[in-house]
């Protein structure tokens, strides 16, 4: 690869990166949270939900704008946005607004609004500036900053919460500063091969690319919902349980949270390089994603030895690092780059909604005990797969543009 596009890949992969930071970063220190203010510990798992609800909804909007403006124009504003956010809630409990920890959801709505221009956008301009082969490579390394983002911000939120608990919303702003310098100075966005079309054929085109490929990209948006649940599901469930009976300190608990999804930034790194333009192969590597997710949360409950309980973890981790990249590649090949921006946003959407379930669902779901958690959410991980192998055809993939 040469320079000038080692460097854009690495530019691009700084966005996803800081956007992953806003979740993974603060799992570690959600007990923390509930005994400083004084919450359960569902209201601490609405930190997470609050900011990835609003990133769903907004997500559209932001794709919508980057098709028919640029991509430039809305990550850039978007990563300034979700620093702001983190200065609000960071402000909030350093200073004790009342009431704080209102503010601090406040802050983290704005944040989800920010985020929704960022990973969506930045992977419709990677499959902007990407071709062909080289595009699926460019997608896998994209998931796996993402996943390295996962790996490194629990660790790092555990870090910087060691000095107080509210450290880690500080970093949020040090970090978008960053990421919009390198965008706006080392991404030449490609020029539009034409003019945008109006608001209203537009949208007639998207929901032609729906009607021609509705198994397609249904399938693909609950599989990478699914996916995102369970991911950041465990990763809830885990934090509570290192808590509750290890009482760990922040630093070994970041590290532990960080397996499995160390796990999955090296699978998607992986997955990336192998699947090219192999649709078949992306489709049984979703599959087996699954199916892998499934088996590892029918063996959870089954016992509490701490090796084994780390090692089934991890295997969460390989299923969702399988299905990503393979994922990410057949919606942006999916439509031409006119439509891709809102296509990919609507993938940004669903991704974002299975992130804000997990964790309060999981909680609620781990009342009743770790066999009803585990063994309900394997049910839906096994109805994923079986929708994937029924409505994701490869005809219907390779039919019509997929530049």
């Amino acid at each position: 690869m040469a320079q000038g596009k080692t460097m854009t890949l690495v530019t691009l992969s700084s966005v996803p990166f800081v956007m992953v930071l806003g979740n993974s970063m603060l799992i570690p220190i959600l007990p923390e949270m509930q005994r400083a203010l004084d919450i359960t510990a569902f209201q601490a798992s609405l930190v997470i939900t609050l900011f990835s609800v609003p990133a769903g909804i907004i997500i559209p909007l932001s794709g919508f704008l980057s098709d028919y403006f640029s991509r430039k124009i809305v990550i850039i504003p978007a990563l300034i946005l979700y620093g702001i956010g983190g200065l609000i809630a960071s402000g909030a409990a350093l200073f004790d607004v009342e009431p704080t920890y209102a503010i601090i959801l406040a802050g983290r709505i704005l944040q989800g609004i920010g985020a929704a221009g960022t990973a969506p956008i930045a992977m419709a301009l990677t499959g902007d500036i990407f071709k062909e082969q080289a595009r699926a490579k460019a997608l896998g390394v994209i998931e796996a900053a993402n996943g390295v983002g996962k790996v490194v911000s629990p660790v790092l939120g555990a870090a910087v919460g060691l000095i107080i608990w509210f450290a880690p919303f500080f970093v949020f702003p040090a970090f978008t500063v960053i990421a919009a310098v390198l965008v706006w100075l080392a991404i030449k966005e490609p020029k539009k091969e034409k003019k945008p079309a109006a608001a209203g054929k537009y949208f007639k085109d998207i929901l032609k690319v729906f009607e021609k490929k509705t198994g397609m990209l249904l399938s693909c948006f609950l599989a990478g919902a699914v996916a995102l649940f369970t991911l950041f599901g465990i990763l809830f469930f885990l934090s509570e349980h290192l808590d509750r009976r290890y009482e760990l300190n922040l630093i070994i608990k970041g590290l532990a949270l960080a397996i499995p999804v160390l796990f999955m930034a090296v699978t998607a790194y992986l997955t990336g390089l192998v699947i090219k333009k192999k649709i078949r192969l992306m489709k049984y590597l979703i599959i087996t994603g699954s199916g892998l997710m499934t088996a590892t949360l029918i063996a959870l409950p089954l016992s509490y030895n701490t090796y084994y309980f780390f090692t089934v973890i991890s295997f969460i981790g390989v299923g969702v690092g399988l299905m990503l990249p393979c994922l990410t590649t057949l919606i942006t090949s999916s439509v031409d780059a006119a439509k891709r921006g809102l296509i990919t946003s609507l993938y940004g959407s669903v991704r974002f909604f299975g992130v804000a379930g997990g964790p309060p669902l999981f909680s609620l779901l781990l009342e009743p005990g770790i066999r009803v958690m585990g063994w309900s959410v394997a049910g839906l991980t096994l109805a994923t797969g079986i929708v994937v192998l029924i409505f994701v055809r490869v005809g219907e993939i390779l039919k019509g543009n997929s530049a």
